[in-house]
């Protein structure tokens, strides 16, 4: 417990308390653009995969898919672990200030 002598103790009861921050770190991740962006990337990769090699089946024979399931999460990958760098970057250095 921290004690006080006449002279330096808090007048107030705002005196005892910790200051009051003015900012978050940084914007919420749904008012960014790149969330927009990291979604509609996911939603292009899987509709390629559904489309890219469900009918090449011309000539009675079937031809391997170009675009497989396996593709298509590999690049998800990638785009989440883009993302996650981003934010991380975004993160780094900026504020966001309190609205009263």
């Amino acid at each position: 417990m921290t004690e006080y002598s006449a002279a330096s103790a808090p007048s107030t009861v705002d005196d005892y308390r910790a200051p009051r921050r003015l900012s978050t770190e940084t914007k919420a991740s749904t008012k960014t653009t790149e969330l927009i962006v990291f979604v509609v990337a996911i939603l292009a990769v899987a509709i390629t995969a559904l489309v890219v090699g469900s009918s090449d089946t011309a000539n009675g024979g079937q031809t391997p898919d170009p675009f497989s399931a396996n593709d298509a999460l590999r690049y998800i990958t990638y785009l989440t672990i883009g993302y996650m760098v981003a934010r991380g970057l975004a993160k780094s250095g900026s504020r966001d200030n309190y609205d009263a």
